[in-house]
């Protein structure tokens, strides 16, 4: 998102549709919030809350309106047919937004592939898809049920104390553990240990990254407070742990050749993908995709998790259901397959509309590449263009009932899809720039649902002055507050 001191944009030269020759709409005559002189909208905007009051403008001032950051113009896009052709059009026609990618650098965050753009991005993303390829992801399957293990014990063991769980800290340890395992081979193991010292600097990352991207002004360039401080400290560990990573797959795969055909880890796979003749890619940018691997696997699916058990827990006809499922699927098996996971289908489609009425993602800024236009509205080069990813998802005109939990209108043939070329709900993206980690990210959430499930009661879930737990953006939407209380199973529980 553009600071208050980038330069007005240019005079839109697009005056008509390329594909229906209308006239276009200029961002600057679409309605849209009162604004502030010269600082525009940012006075009426708190950081974590963005999302919700851009959909409030989205309600008030419809699916196409403007906002004003400082000098800068911005649209902002409710329309999911426009925001899923948006999508579609990168890297082409639209990139990640100059700001994010420059901010990310002065943080240290070395080039990955969420911020990278053009050529670099198209060497990157074929390095990530090999590693992310599902035949690799079914390789690591082994260190997936070892981290359900040890989550189930330490839920165990809180079960039996009867003591409250941190819901959201306990499933990004899951995560964090699941994603150094699958994707580095190394076992952190912060499940079954208090000192997540690795959790601990990730955390500090995405909340001042966002925080600055939005900022009026870069402050931190000429003093910086005690979490701008934390934030270095963060990047300093975060980087050398990482680099360790990666030392340590090049030790591997030098001692053993014959896992560059074979890897044992996402990380073997990128080593390998990135020494092959004519790649391009260096350790840096090995390293920017492990540290994205590591901020994207720990707060999307974490969050999805926390939010997904919420949604059960209010909602008991569904979360029966589930139990049900998880319970028949695992009647007669002493541990879970990925065959178990792929039967599923009612988990699943929990999985899905908590990713419609929660998205972590409800938004995504972008910037044009050339002049073009986005629905009716003529938007010039190097405008920033804001998808607001959930208002047409809820909206009963699109979704019957679009606020409420319905997990079965994910079933049968006349049910949403997940796989629809003209999908509503689109968690993890669109296009091209689809997110690579989704088919990871699915069996993280089925393993740690199905790990739940069969082996717990959940007896409450919640925040503790019993309010709907609030929504939270720091880059991923997450939940504020939950806490849960589970007891063992009285019947004979099945060993996952």
């Amino acid at each position: 998102m553009p600071s208050i001191t980038s330069p007005p944009e240019p005079a839109p030269r697009l005056s008509s549709s390329p594909t229906t020759g209308k006239a276009l709409r200029n961002i600057a005559d679409l309605p849209g919030p009162k604004r502030w002189p010269l600082l525009g909208n940012l006075p009426q905007i708190k950081p974590a809350q963005l999302h919700l009051q851009l959909g409030r403008w989205a309600r008030e001032y419809g699916r196409y309106f403007q906002i004003r950051l400082g000098n800068r113009l911005i649209l902002v896009v409710a329309d999911h047919e426009a925001v899923a052709s948006t999508l579609r059009d990168r890297p082409g026609g639209f990139r990640r937004t100059e700001r994010l990618e420059a901010i990310g650098l002065e943080i240290g965050i070395k080039s990955g592939l969420f911020g990278v753009n053009g050529e670099v991005w198209q060497r990157q993303r074929r390095m990530v898809m090999a590693a992310f390829d599902p035949g690799h992801v079914k390789a690591y399957y082994p260190s997936l049920v070892k981290c359900a293990e040890r989550l189930a014990g330490r839920w165990s063991r809180a079960a039996n104390a009867n003591t409250v769980i941190d819901l959201q800290a306990d499933l990004m340890r899951f995560t964090v553990d699941a994603i150094a395992g699958l994707a580095f081979g190394t076992d952190v193991n912060t499940l079954e240990s208090d000192e997540d010292i690795i959790q601990q600097h990730l955390d500090k990352i995405f909340p001042k990254l966002f925080t600055r991207m939005i900022s009026a002004l870069p402050y931190w360039r000429y003093f910086k407070l005690p979490s701008d401080r934390a934030l270095d400290r963060a990047m300093v560990a975060v980087n050398a742990a990482i680099d360790g990573f990666i030392m340590t797959a090049r030790l591997r795969l030098a001692a053993d050749p014959a896992r560059r055909s074979a890897p044992q880890s996402l990380l073997e796979a990128m080593v390998a993908a990135a020494d092959a003749p004519g790649s391009g890619i260096d350790d840096d940018q090995v390293a920017g995709n492990v540290l994205t691997m590591l901020l994207a696997g720990e707060d999307t699916t974490a969050n999805t998790l926390a939010w997904c058990i919420w949604l059960l827990h209010e909602h008991p006809g569904a979360l029966a259901r589930a139990t049900a499922e998880a319970r028949s699927v695992l009647a007669d098996s002493a541990a879970v397959t990925l065959e178990h996971l792929s039967r599923l289908e009612y988990i699943e489609a929990c999985m899905n509309e908590t990713m419609r009425l929660k998205p972590v993602a409800p938004q995504l800024p972008l910037q044009a590449l050339t002049d073009t236009a986005v629905g009716d509205v003529a938007v010039p080069a190097g405008s920033v263009v804001i998808s607001l990813m959930r208002h047409d998802s809820v909206d009963d005109a699109f979704v019957p009932e679009g606020r409420a939990f319905k997990p079965e209108r994910w079933l049968g043939e006349s049910g949403l899809s997940a796989a629809s070329a003209k999908r509503i709900s689109m968690p993890f993206g669109a296009g091209p720039r689809m997110c690579p980690g989704r088919y990871l990210a699915l069996q993280e959430m089925k393993m740690v649902l199905l790990t739940l499930l069969a082996r717990f009661d959940v007896s409450f879930v919640g925040t503790a002055d019993g309010r709907e737990p609030a929504e939270r953006l720091m880059f991923a939407m997450a939940p504020v507050g939950l806490q849960m209380r589970l007891t063992l199973r009285d019947s004979a529980g099945v060993r996952l």
